[in-house]
């Protein structure tokens, strides 16, 4: 990293103080959960492949952002992807995480199933990219299945190729993040590649797994008409299984962390979609036959 790179600071921390996220947020951290002590680096990879335990950044209880009803979202740590536009660049390294037994993830989950129930929500893993971590996501939906909680995936598809036919049959509903429509503009945003979020989105609607796609709205980066149209046009290919589409406008509360984390932040002088912007963009998908939210 060039010495010369200027970072500027941001004080409150804006996520922290954001009242909108304050409204949803009951609680947080990692309280509550019976982390692994003594493991050496040896028993910690074998227990992260057989799914005994799992990276966890945070978790809270929130409403109406994460799926239907009351959920519990539970935020993995590890990310293949670098999008410019991350609210969490704390959850990239898998490391920086804390490990969290499987028992304890199930046990926390069951002490709200009465709540999950009655409101219609259940547990959604996010992240970072939850898919880093295969063996312990799947084996906590199988467990809350089991407890008749309603299941949840927040992905990018990416890693979609590390799951079975089996385990997506475990998945209720997948918040799918559509990042481009085209191969130049997802590398661009994100480092990657678009295709395995296609073939994954595929895989979903041929098991009858419901989606719900994230779109972000980035003017200057995903707001061109080609773009857009091709969005449209995978999320339309979805068929019936799609449920709607949202369209999230780009904001700057994430840009806090890239300060505190001195990491040069790619979209510093960015400003969210105008509401004229926004208007094009809703349409495009409609024109398609897509629900637009």
């Amino acid at each position: 990293m060039s010495e010369n790179v200027q970072f500027k600071t941001t004080n409150p921390h804006m996520l922290k103080s954001n009242k909108d996220y304050a409204s949803q947020t009951l609680m947080g951290g990692l309280s509550g959960f019976e982390s692994p002590i003594g493991l050496d680096r040896r028993d910690r990879i074998h227990a992260l492949k057989s799914g005994d335990i799992g990276f966890v950044h945070s978790w809270d209880i929130n409403t109406s952002v994460d799926g239907p009803g009351t959920r519990m979202t539970v935020f993995m740590s590890g990310c293949p992807l670098r999008c410019q536009y991350c609210q969490n660049p704390d959850t990239w390294k898998m490391r920086d995480g804390k490990p969290v037994y499987f028992d304890a993830m199930v046990k926390k989950i069951s002490r709200y199933a009465d709540l999950f129930k009655a409101t219609g929500g259940g547990i959604t893993f996010s992240g970072g990219e939850s898919m880093m971590q295969p063996a312990f996501v799947s084996r906590v939906f199988r467990a809350a299945k089991e407890m008749g909680v309603h299941t949840c995936l927040d992905t990018s598809g990416f890693l979609g190729a590390s799951y079975t036919d089996e385990q997506l049959d475990d998945i209720d509903l997948c918040l799918l993040d559509v990042k481009s429509g085209d191969e130049a503009t997802y590398k661009k945003v994100t480092g990657g590649i678009l295709q395995p979020t296609i073939d994954f989105g595929h895989r979903l609607a041929e098991r009858g797994v419901k989606m719900w796609v994230r779109f972000v709205l980035v003017p200057g980066l995903t707001d061109s008409e080609d773009n857009v149209e091709n969005v449209a046009k995978i999320c339309a290919s979805f068929g019936d299984a799609l449920e709607h589409v949202d369209v999230l406008g780009f904001h700057q509360l994430g840009r806090p962390k890239w300060h505190e984390m001195r990491i040069p932040y790619p979209l510093e002088d960015a400003k969210g979609p105008s509401a004229k912007l926004r208007a094009r963009v809703v349409k495009q998908f409609e024109s398609h036959g897509l629900t637009v939210y």
